[in-house]
């Protein structure tokens, strides 16, 4: 179920939301790396990640669901934003360099045809980057965010869901230990919780994000093509006598 759009803005505007902000950001931007001369595309609800990006990018796009609505982004100057049905968006293949997927893998009905639609419009070794809720966290189990709408996933069902769809993740990190909570002291330590959650490896953090390249073939599995060339059945001539002179 996709939430709409005003709760989306209205989560962000809060001071858990901007904890959230906060913490989400510094990890999608250090895999996002320089987009100078990139054009990215944010997909879902990506507009709060997308502020540095805008000014270094070529160009940036914020692409929002019809099922979720629309803001005007940015703030001034020229609209960015769009409505579109995520499944079938209005760009030519190639289009952009980089994707960012943020409240969108775990609202639509098929995952999959969403990222094929993404491979779609992603150049060649183009990169994604997904954060979606992790389904062992407390931010699933809670739906007074947005994380705790739609469907969650463990680390092992994305990989497989992207594999599946042509994209190799090169990159897996976790964030958002912090407990979903708006009191004062759980936001004032929401660093700390971070960095004991990420120096320990704890299983319990919000979300995953992963980035991920574009593959432009299904990998083969060399076993399994040695294997059916050995059982492959070769017919070879053998040589025949030569009759014998006078021979019956």
């Amino acid at each position: 179920m996709s939430l709409d759009v005003t709760d989306l803005r209205a989560f962000y505007a809060s001071p858990l939301g901007g904890v959230t902000q906060r913490l989400v950001g510094r990890t999608v931007h250090r895999m996002l790396g320089s987009v100078s001369g990139l054009r990215v595309l944010g997909l879902g609800y990506a507009v709060p990640y997308l502020g540095p990006v805008r000014h270094a990018a070529e160009r940036t796009l914020a692409f929002m669901p019809a099922a979720q609505g629309v803001v005007n982004w940015p703030g001034s100057g020229r609209s960015a934003s769009a409505l579109v049905e995520p499944t079938m968006m209005p760009l030519p293949d190639a289009a952009v360099d980089r994707v960012m997927l943020i409240h969108a893998i775990e609202a639509v009905e098929s995952p999959a045809e969403l990222l094929q639609e993404v491979w779609r419009i992603l150049t060649p070794g183009g990169r994604l980057i997904v954060a979606v809720p992790n389904r062992r966290g407390l931010w699933a189990r809670r739906d007074a965010t947005p994380f705790g709408h739609g469907q969650p996933y463990s680390r092992s069902q994305l990989g497989r869901l992207m594999r599946d769809t042509l994209f190799a993740p090169e990159d897996w990190a976790e964030t958002l230990y912090v407990p979903p909570l708006e009191s004062w002291l759980t936001l004032r330590t929401a660093s700390a919780w971070e960095r004991v959650g990420t120096g320990l490896s704890l299983p319990f953090a919000g979300l995953h994000v992963v980035d991920a390249t574009k593959q432009l073939y299904r990998p083969v599995t060399v076993q399994a093509r040695r294997a059916a060339r050995l059982s492959t059945r070769v017919l070879v001539p053998a040589p025949v006598p030569a009759p014998v002179p006078g021979g019956v």
